[in-house]
């Protein structure tokens, strides 16, 4: 085996991953990523799966997570930061490795533009979706964030919750709808401006 390798051979036996070679047959071709898709396909044909994780920062990527989509698979993309829209837009929802990896780190402010640019697409939701009263409880709201931004990730502004994220923008109610003996369920509406 390559030395460069070496480093990757403890992980593949502790977690039990059979490695598998693929020998480019001419210069500049990405053989890698071919067979990758192949595979993917043979299994999308197996009709033993429901759900794909594709880790990769590659927008060679993309179609692959469209097609599997297409057939309805849900696809799961994590990556770097550098990650091509397209690629993060063709998965079902995305995650940035630099924030699942990182340790978990105090609560800080997001950063303005972030959240800022966030704050419209959380008030439409809420307005789309909210009951008569003016309220939509806040998992279905994270749960269509999701849905519209497949990187949505709290932590990616800088909070471990969303009700934290909530909170922060300053632009809505919160009310904590508690039964006893259960978890409160949280229902937030727009503030009036």
């Amino acid at each position: 085996t390559d030395v460069r390798l070496n480093s990757w051979k403890k992980v593949l036996h502790d977690y039990a991953i059979t490695p598998v070679q693929q020998f480019s047959y001419t210069v500049g071709k990405n053989s890698s990523d071919s067979a990758l898709i192949i595979d993917a396909m043979d299994i999308l044909y197996s009709g033993n799966v429901s759900s794909f994780c594709i880790v990769s920062s590659d927008s060679d990527f993309t179609r692959l997570a469209s097609r599997l989509r297409e057939s309805g698979m849900h696809v799961i993309g994590m990556g770097e930061r550098k990650t091509p829209k397209s690629f993060i837009s063709a998965c079902d929802t995305f995650k940035y490795l630099e924030v699942i990896s990182a340790p978990p780190a105090e609560e800080t402010e997001a950063a303005g533009d972030e959240l800022a640019n966030l704050i419209p697409v959380l008030e439409k939701v809420v307005e789309e979706n909210c009951d008569e009263s003016g309220y939509v409880f806040l998992g279905m709201v994270g749960s269509l964030l999701q849905k519209k931004l497949p990187e949505f990730d709290v932590r990616n502004y800088g909070y471990k919750s969303l009700t934290k994220l909530i909170k922060a923008t300053g632009r809505f109610n919160i009310d904590e709808r508690k039964k006893k003996g259960e978890a409160p369920l949280i229902y937030i509406t727009l503030k009036q401006r």
